[in-house]
């Protein structure tokens, strides 16, 4: 038995990290975001580590907040309400400066805080059952996580605005169409899908894919020279990395890059 609400594995060069509250669909614990922050952080420094899966235990990815604990938060003053809010949100920042790819696995659904961490990933995998919701205004409040701009990415500002007056569930397979999830599979598969993913991402070079992971974040609210400089900034870094000299190198002579090597030997350097 353990307390804690983050359960750490690994799979070759892949760190898998899962949400284990099953008995309540995996709702948010107080000791979450904390907990995974520290494994992001753990993942990213771990030369061993080349991609991070994030997933939820059972048949639940993560039904969000615990309407038992929000309750109270109304008798606390504002300042201390946003500074709980901040956990939050300091989880959605830790996942978007990971310098390694975070892949989401999803079964049964994702609601409320739930569906903000799987989008904050830098992609996802979902069981086809799968369904997403807003959920919030159900109970009287807004949506938090970054859940508004995640869902502008990809969806219109009418349907946003539906998603969220409503509550109404969106099947894994409408977000698939929409963009919003790269692979679906049958149910129970989706975190057997998402590990061969995070291992094909991870067998690459760490520092491009961080910068590539920037520049794919930033791209649909930066204008085109503002990605045209930030594009020039990280190839100018980029063809200066021993990173390129290797790729570059294996593809000349006809042999398979060995990125792996690359991020222990800068690990033993430092």
């Amino acid at each position: 038995m353990t307390d804690k609400t983050v359960l750490i594995s690994q799979e070759g060069a892949v760190r898998i990290l899962t949400n284990s509250n099953p008995g309540a669909r995996n709702a948010i614990t107080p000791t979450l975001y904390a907990e995974l922050s520290a494994a992001l952080a753990d993942a990213q420094n771990d030369p061993e580590v080349g991609a991070i899966v994030f997933t939820g235990a059972g048949d639940f990815f993560c039904s969000g907040g615990d309407l038992n604990l929000l309750a109270k938060r109304r008798e606390l003053p504002a300042s201390e309400r946003r500074e709980k809010l901040e956990g939050l949100h300091d989880l959605i920042r830790a996942i978007r400066d990971c310098g390694k790819p975070v892949i989401a696995a999803v079964e049964g659904g994702a609601a409320g805080a739930g569906l903000s961490m799987a989008l904050a990933c830098d992609m996802l995998v979902s069981a086809r059952d799968a369904f997403y919701t807003v959920a919030y205004v159900k109970v009287g409040l807004t949506p938090d996580g970054g859940a508004t701009a995640f869902l502008s990415e990809f969806v219109s500002r009418q349907v946003l605005t539906e998603m969220c007056l409503t509550g109404d569930r969106m099947p894994a397979e409408r977000l698939h169409a929409l963009g919003a999830v790269n692979r679906l599979t049958d149910k129970g598969a989706a975190l057997a899908e998402a590990i061969a993913l995070a291992a094909k991402v991870a067998s690459g070079p760490q520092r491009a894919s961080a910068r590539i992971k920037t520049l794919c974040r930033q791209a649909h609210r930066a204008t085109l020279e503002e990605q045209l400089d930030a594009e020039a900034v990280f190839m100018v870094e980029s063809q200066a990395d021993a990173e390129a000299a290797e790729g570059i190198g294996a593809f000349l002579g006809k042999r398979k890059a060995d990125f792996v090597a690359l991020r222990r030997q800068k690990q033993d350097a430092s």
